[in-house]
């Protein structure tokens, strides 16, 4: 048990680390708007997925009706970014922030997989909590700072307290949960 757990947490911190301003991103690599766009899908993405998993595990009526709100709200936002990239005829674009956060996903997923019961549900919603951190952060000082576009910009923003909804949501579940 303690070594999947080890395996999850570095997981997340890989995760973490991905949206982080120091590592991933320095002046001389900001990303561009197509890259943005990229992280924004990916980063959704890998929350729905772990979303779907968990309404199919998970026992725990609160759990379940929480990764049902993360798959429909991200799915909604990544309906939001498609169809705003669209408009503004960009074409998300690869980059190792998107990489890394696709990877970290996939992982997470992986352990996830492993686990059941009280378990499952423990590290879902650690992933949850340092998930959307990891999201508002990089929202704060890297996504919307580097936004050229203003329309790019301004729906990050207009995002954002959605995220901020979500980890109060997540904390709340893990501290019920202890």
């Amino acid at each position: 048990m303690k070594t999947i757990s080890t395996q999850i947490s570095s997981a997340l911190f890989a995760t973490a680390l991905a949206f982080g301003t120091s590592t991933a991103f320095s002046q001389a690599s900001a990303p561009s708007d197509a890259q943005i766009a990229g992280i924004v899908v990916v980063a959704n993405t890998v929350d729905i997925d772990a979303g779907k998993l968990a309404e199919k595990k998970s026992s725990n009526k609160e759990v379940k009706a929480f990764a049902k709100q993360m798959v429909t709200d991200h799915t909604g936002v990544n309906k939001q970014a498609s169809a705003l990239v669209k408009k503004l005829k960009v074409t998300p674009e690869d980059s190792d922030t998107s990489k890394s956060l696709k990877e970290g996903g996939d992982a997470n997923l992986a352990k996830l997989k492993g686990l059941k019961g009280k378990e499952f549900d423990k590290a879902y919603v650690d992933n949850e909590v340092t998930y959307h951190q990891a999201v508002i952060d990089a929202l704060d000082k890297t996504l919307i700072p580097n936004a050229k576009n203003a329309e790019l910009k301004d729906t990050l923003v207009k995002v954002r307290p959605a995220f901020v909804a979500h980890l109060e949501h997540a904390r709340h579940l893990q501290s019920s949960m202890k």
